[in-house]
């Protein structure tokens, strides 16, 4: 996760090897809030969890009014780019 990405992010994987191949997979899932920081601790490297969090979204605004780049940001800068 990005410092500062205005979201938050819910990192997932799963635990164990595959039968149908020589994946092993580390498992550790977990959320950041929008300035990159844990929310609650990491999973399990080794056991399957199911991972729930409380989100605080009042944070999103916190961030936002910060960070500040919706309000910064140039449309017309780059609208020639998305233009049909």
């Amino acid at each position: 996760a990005a410092v500062a990405n205005e979201y938050f992010v819910g990192a997932i994987n799963r635990v164990g090897v595959e039968e149908l191949g020589p994946n092993d997979f580390y498992g550790t899932s977990y959320f950041v809030d929008p300035e990159a920081q844990f929310v609650g601790e990491v999973a399990s490297d080794k056991e399957t969890e199911l991972v729930v969090r409380d989100l605080d979204m009042a944070k999103l605004r916190e961030v936002r009014d910060r960070w500040q780049f919706y309000r910064d940001r140039r449309p017309d800068a780059y609208e020639p780019l998305t233009a049909p």
